[in-house]
Parts: C-alpha cells; sequence; structure tokens
C-alpha cells in the first residue's frame, strides 16, 4: 500500500481519555514526516527524470559510436581499394614504361644496324675509291713513264 504526503497529514487518530498522546505533537509529527516525504517524492522524480536523461544520452552515444565505426569501417574500405588502385595504376605504369623502354631498345639497336651497314658501305666504297685510285695512278705513272722515254 502506498502511503502519499497527502495520507500522512490526513491521518488522524483515536485520541484515547488516559495516556493519549498529544494531538498537535502527532499533527505536528505527521506535517513534519509529510514535508520530508514529499521532499523525498520530488527528489526521486528528479532522479528518474535526470536517469531517463543519462540512459537517452547513453542511447545518442551508443548510436554515434556505432556510427563512427560504420564511418571507420568505410573510409579504411576506401583506404584499401585506393591502395588497391594505386598499385594497379603503378604497375601499369611500369608496364608501360618498360613496353617504351623496350621499344626504345629496338629501334636503337635497330638504328645501330642500320649505321653499322652505312659504316660497312662507306668502308667498301672507300676500299673501292683507294683501288680505283690506285690503279689510276697507276695508269697515269706508266703514261708518265713512257712519255718520258723517248
Amino acid at each position: 500500500m502506498k502511503i502519499s504526503p497527502l495520507d500522512i497529514q490526513q491521518q488522524q487518530f483515536k485520541v484515547k481519555t488516559f495516556r493519549g498522546l498529544d494531538p498537535d505533537d502527532v499533527d505536528a509529527f505527521l506535517q513534519s514526516v509529510a514535508g520530508e516525504m514529499e521532499n523525498l517524492i520530488r527528489e526521486n522524480n528528479q532522479l528518474k527524470e535526470e536517469n531517463s536523461l543519462r540512459n537517452r544520452e547513453m542511447l545518442d552515444i551508443a548510436e554515434k559510436e556505432r556510427e563512427l565505426r560504420e564511418t571507420l569501417l568505410s573510409a579504411q574500405r576506401v583506404i584499401e581499394e585506393m591502395k588497391s588502385n594505386a598499385r594497379k595504376e603503378a604497375e601499369l605504369i611500369v608496364s608501360e614504361a618498360e613496353l617504351k623502354g623496350e621499344r626504345i631498345i629496338v629501334d636503337a639497336e635497330r638504328q645501330l644496324g642500320e649505321l653499322k651497314s652505312r659504316i660497312e658501305e662507306i668502308r667498301r666504297q672507300k676500299i673501292q675509291f683507294e683501288m680505283s685510285f690506285k690503279g689510276l695512278l697507276e695508269s697515269f705513272s706508266q703514261q708518265l713513264s713512257s712519255d718520258e722515254r723517248p
């Protein structure tokens, strides 16, 4: 059975004629108890409200924490994806550079071959020129020798 401050204030006691209590003292005590009970009820209600507020705050914090975790996981996934894409892009750049390097080497080797062929052709032409020139010189020398003899 719950007792309210009003119940305490309105409580009446039977007065006994022989060893009874002083009604003024009883009323004063009941008023004091009712006031104290009223304060306790008010304090209890205030604490319940504060507890309810704290519970709502805890739920909000838990929700924010959950959202923060989800955001963190999402950020980690994005970072991993970015790393993976960067690795793939780097591998692609390296592959392209290797292919370009190989093409440059092949082209340089082709040019080297062409230059060697041209050098050989020039050497061959030089030898032919020298032989033709020697032949011409010998021919002139013979003509000069034959012209000097009378």
